[in-house]
């Protein structure tokens, strides 16, 4: 009998880093280590308390636990239409321009899927969330990285990318406010993203979870006119309104192409939990005070997690925005890996280095606000007993 052996995309994509090292941290934890996990941007905070109660009133009703359809109930892209105009500033048609998502990430596969043949080229960005290129490389695309550098504000240089291969490029992954980095859009940024895509006949793609953390001006390239013509935004529920685990996510485009990306999507899964997507609605109806409140407690972790990137010699950018805080490593370190390996086994701390994001990454470290004022504050007391 020969071997069986796995289709050949699986070979170019490994398991995701974060992921693994979660399990290694786990393995510790069983021990006793009791780690500090800084690495995984994954809020611990309580959703809206609206959306839990509405949440568990409508799982009592009868007529709520079949199939649902993959365009979500009406009421939810109403209420995500209502949202972008609230907040952003940008009009958007309920029943055309909106679709949504089981989180923002599966977007990634069902985006790339829509627009991508073998052999088509995607610009991604160094550094950059790892899914762009994974998914990239299983639907059999080349992948063009982009540089995003210090020296470049963590900004896209159009310039310099008109040199680069764009033959074949039909896809452009964009990511503002930027993760890893936490670099807020510059006031220009998506304008020429959009003139980019429109001289070169690129779809270009912007995430955009991280709007409202510790940033006081959200803003969507969709307020960018003529954008919709030839941009996709992904948002999500996961950060903005802690609600990671529901999987509340939405994109929003042109009816063309969001008629695209439903084709796919609608041979891929069967709706969300109505329950679920009704409490989505009244998590997207908290105004203002929602957001301040959130933003006052990660104001609250930020000051400690400033300490934290102080103590371990990490250079940062106070205007930096967001869910993390991005530097450079200090002096006497091979690569980003063995300094978080260091944190990890001298102050059982665990932080994320900066070469799972690209080439780029190499040599940074990113810390996340995702951990309550005392784990940070006993993080930051380990590590300066380490003395790293």
């Amino acid at each position: 009998m020969n071997p069986i052996t796995p289709a050949r995309r699986v070979g170019q994509i490994e398991e995701y880093y974060l992921q693994r090292k979660m399990k290694q941290v786990a393995a510790l934890n069983a021990r006793g280590c009791d780690i500090v996990s800084l690495g995984v941007g994954g809020p611990d905070l309580m959703p809206p308390a609206a959306a839990i109660d509405t949440l568990c009133e409508a799982a009592r009703r009868p007529d709520v636990h079949s199939y649902s359809v993959t365009t979500g109930i009406p009421a939810l892209r109403r209420a995500y239409a209502d949202f972008y105009s609230r907040f952003y500033g940008v009009t958007l048609d309920p029943d055309t321009q909106i679709l949504p998502l089981i989180g923002s990430k599966e977007a990634i596969m069902h985006i790339s899927m829509t627009f991508l043949n073998p052999g088509d080229a995607v610009l991604v960005p160094d550094p950059g969330y790892p899914t762009y290129t994974s998914v990239s490389r299983l639907v059999g695309a080349r992948v063009v990285k982009y540089p995003l550098t210090e020296d470049g504000g963590w900004l896209p240089d159009f310039d310099a990318m008109e040199s680069l291969p764009l033959d074949g490029v039909r896809l452009m992954w964009l990511n503002y406010p930027n993760m890893p980095t936490c670099t807020q859009p510059s006031d220009d940024v998506f304008e020429r993203a959009v003139d980019f895509a429109r001289r070169h006949n690129i779809v270009i793609v912007n995430d955009n979870p991280y709007s409202f953390i510790l940033n006081d001006r959200p803003r969507s390239i969709l307020q960018t006119p003529g954008a919709a013509d030839v941009a996709i935004e992904m948002n999500s529920l996961s950060k903005s309104h802690s609600m990671a685990g529901w999987r509340m996510g939405m994109l929003a485009s042109n009816p063309q192409f969001i008629s695209w990306i439903l084709k796919v999507k609608s041979n891929v899964d069967s709706g969300q939990f109505i329950p679920a997507m009704l409490a989505a609605v009244r998590a997207l109806g908290e105004d203002h005070t929602w957001f301040d409140s959130l933003n006052a407690e990660y104001a609250r972790r930020r000051v400690v997690a400033e300490k934290i990137m102080d103590a371990l010699g990490v250079r940062w950018n106070p205007a930096q925005r967001g869910l993390y805080l991005w530097g450079h490593i200090p002096d006497g370190y091979p690569t980003s890996e063995a300094f978080a390996d260091a944190v990890l086994e001298k102050a059982r701390v665990f932080v994320t280095p900066g070469f799972i994001f690209g080439v780029n990454g190499e040599g940074y470290v990113r810390i996340s606000l995702c951990a309550p004022v005392p784990r940070l504050e006993e993080a930051l007391r380990r590590i300066l007993d380490a003395h790293l």
